[in-house]
């Protein structure tokens, strides 16, 4: 299988050192309502797992959340509401979505708030290697003392602090040695939850949260990272930067593996904007969880796409296609060979992961089934490789339900978010 990695801006062979695969992928932050765009890059994600194990791998997948957060602090100052019970509640309305999609949960689904001895365990590291500093109560990391920060993005000084800027970074924060230094752990401010540290009451900053999570659960090189595109920078740069002078190992992980935005009345979809399509609004007006599927699947996960009713209405023809598929009953003559389809759906897949040329194999492979039954040929094999790649892609075809695994796995992790 070819990937394309972000690291090196080239298609690789993606061949894991072993039988396991460890994945990360950068999770919610749980402050407000989660949308298509959330959905299409899980959907991605959960389709990349599946193809994975598949191919034979046994995958070891995390997915964080980020509960603790300048975002969900400030929206529960907002709504005058307690920031867990707000994390909680959108972290269960998220957990709801991805069961309707089919969407598969992750191995671990682990809070910031839960490795906080880890996260001071690496902050620690990181002062004591020299790239971090104390002052003013805070712990950064000095972006200077790092040569390779900058080699995911591949931007100069000048170019990373206007972005930074505008995600999040403070550059007048009077504590700082350079403005493009990030907070590693800050320091307790009125209201705002707070744990013991080395360094007086604080919490920690964005960035080490999530380099902590992948190294404790997954060690470090790791085989994948992935997340929305925009999270390249800072977060995954700053993510790298973290690992690798904390552990003196290189790579953090061999591949970085990114979701393109998806748009809707020509900006991207964000909370900010609110300009949000709803998994469960389109749920609720009658389409169904294959359709939706169908839909993210039709785009490549590296090519930005817009938000069309129109091309989600074809979707759902596409899914009813694939049911009477795998519905129809063929005669006894010979058999439909699925050979030609198998050996096109794999390669497609295989090709940086090319979701909506398999769909169109498969598509065609489809009609080829209805119109074989129709002559009498033995269709029985053709129906279950159907079957069997649709569900690489997430879909359920004749069945209503999500997968047994897909409830139960999610159930499990809501336990931990009740509220």
């Amino acid at each position: 299988m070819h990937l394309y990695n972000a690291l090196t801006r080239k298609t690789e062979s993606f061949v894991p050192t072993g039988n396991e695969v460890t994945v990360y992928v950068c999770g919610i932050t749980p402050y407000d309502t989660t949308h298509l765009g959330h959905g299409f890059t899980y959907a991605v994600f959960d389709i990349l797992i599946r193809y994975l194990e598949f191919l034979g791998y046994q995958v070891r997948y995390v997915q964080n959340v980020t509960d603790i957060d300048d975002d969900i602090l400030r929206r529960a100052r907002e709504v005058g509401d307690d920031w867990v019970s707000l994390g909680n509640h959108w972290t269960t309305h998220f957990i709801d979505d991805n069961i309707a999609l089919n969407i598969r949960p992750p191995d671990f689904f682990p809070r910031a708030s839960e490795v906080i001895t880890e996260i001071v365990g690496a902050v620690q590291e990181l002062l004591s290697t020299g790239v971090a500093y104390e002052s003013g109560g805070n712990v950064y990391f000095h972006v200077a003392a790092d040569p390779d920060y900058g080699k995911l993005s591949r931007l100069n000084h000048g170019e990373m602090l206007p972005v930074a800027n505008e995600r999040g970074n403070k550059p007048d924060d009077p504590h700082k040695r350079d403005p493009l230094d990030f907070v590693l752990w800050q320091a307790q401010s009125l209201g705002e939850p707070a744990w013991e540290s080395p360094w007086g009451l604080g919490r920690p900053g964005w960035h080490i949260e999530c380099s902590t999570m992948s190294v404790k659960y997954l060690g470090q090189p790791i085989d994948l990272h992935g997340g929305g595109e925009d999270l390249i920078f800072p977060h995954h740069e700053s993510e790298i930067a973290q690992a690798e002078c904390a552990t003196g190992q290189e790579p953090f992980s061999r591949f970085w593996f990114h979701i393109a935005m998806v748009r809707y009345r020509g900006e991207k979809m964000s909370k900010s904007l609110g300009n949000l399509i709803m998994v469960r609004d389109l749920l609720h007006a009658g389409y169904t969880a294959d359709a939706i599927r169908l839909y993210l699947a039709n785009h490549h996960y590296r090519q930005p796409w817009s938000y069309e009713v129109s091309d989600l209405k074809k979707s759902e023809v596409l899914a009813n296609q694939f049911r009477n598929a795998v519905s129809v009953t063929g005669g006894n003559g010979q058999p439909l060979d699925p050979g030609p389809a198998e050996r096109d759906f794999r390669r497609a897949m295989n090709d940086d992961l090319n979701t909506a040329v398999a769909i169109n194999v498969l598509s065609q492979f489809a009609g080829e089934i209805v119109t074989s039954a129709g002559a009498g040929l033995n269709v029985d094999d053709a129906q279950c490789l159907l079957r069997r790649r649709c569900g690489i892609l997430g879909l359920r075809l004749d069945h209503q339900q999500p997968e047994s695994r897909v409830i139960a796995g999610w159930q499990e992790h809501r336990r931990r978010f009740a509220s």
